[in-house]
């Protein structure tokens, strides 16, 4: 399967329409951020696309033994086992593509692999794909590479398949993390974390998208931007002004409208 895709991301109506979703209003977009952030932060470096502009994956070997009848155990323990031994986040797709190899040879076809992947910046198991809004994972996986627009409302399907919206309005952060990161979510501080994010998203700090819409492009084209985070810190004011040095564009470390029309530019028309 091809999993390459534009790699575009979240934009405004993005944001919205997965608001809208949720029974939400703008003013609550920290909830949103506060779910992306937590989830995202050991996976996805705040943005839900590989720079080779695949959706970002974690295989999780004891799904897929499960969704397998454990078949795979002894040929391939690396991808059909116990919980655990994910590996770097670099050879996650090598694993997703030996266990739809593994599928197809026996003619399981590609649900068991793809369901046992998460995927985009929500991590959503593919097996979660009927409550994510996707008749089979198949469909999901195509969804997750168009775009983060596409994931977020794949993850607010989820949250709201999981009565999980109220939780997250009444920041009950305990009854949600115990729901979307598993029983044992106090190990790595899951419901700690979620608390200490909100704090800071409601405090008015909430990412700028058009920032990071250009932190997108810059990483896209080898500038370096840091963390997809919709700030312009230190390594994005250098990595827009050598992206500046690298064209035509005037000197300088601000993200102007010329210099942000060029990005998306280069990115997205002429790639």
């Amino acid at each position: 399967m091809d999993f390459v895709g534009k790699g575009k991301p979240l934009s405004r109506k993005g944001m919205i329409d997965a608001l809208s979703q949720m029974g939400l209003g703008h003013s609550d977009a920290a909830h949103i951020w506060t779910v992306v952030e937590v989830e995202t932060a050991g996976v996805t470096q705040g943005f839900g696309f590989r720079i080779d502009r695949r959706p970002h994956i974690l295989f999780e070997r004891h799904k897929f033994r499960l969704l397998t009848e454990g078949r795979f155990d002894k040929e391939a323990p690396d991808i059909s086992g116990p919980p655990g031994a994910y590996g770097s986040l670099a050879i996650q797709y090598d694993r997703l593509e030996k266990a739809l190899a593994l599928c197809e040879k026996i003619r399981l076809g590609v649900e068991p692999a793809l369901k046992a992947a998460s995927w985009g910046m929500g991590q959503v198991m593919g097996f979660n794909h009927r409550i994510a809004g996707f008749i089979t994972a198949a469909d999901m996986a195509q969804a997750m590479k168009t775009g983060e627009d596409a994931q977020l409302l794949a993850m607010a399907g989820f949250l709201i398949g999981n009565g999980l919206v109220d939780k997250l309005v009444k920041k009950d952060w305990v009854g949600f993390a115990r729901t979307y990161n598993g029983k044992n979510y106090w190990m790595n501080k899951y419901d700690i974390k979620l608390a200490e994010q909100f704090h800071r998203f409601s405090s008015g700090s909430l990412p700028n998208l058009e920032v990071r819409t250009a932190q997108v492009a810059l990483l896209f084209l080898g500038f370096s931007p840091g963390k997809i985070d919709g700030v312009i810190g230190p390594r994005t004011r250098e990595a827009i002004h050598n992206f500046r040095l690298s064209t035509a564009l005037p000197d300088g470390n601000d993200l102007d409208s010329q210099t942000y029309e060029t990005l998306c530019l280069k990115t997205w028309v002429e790639s």
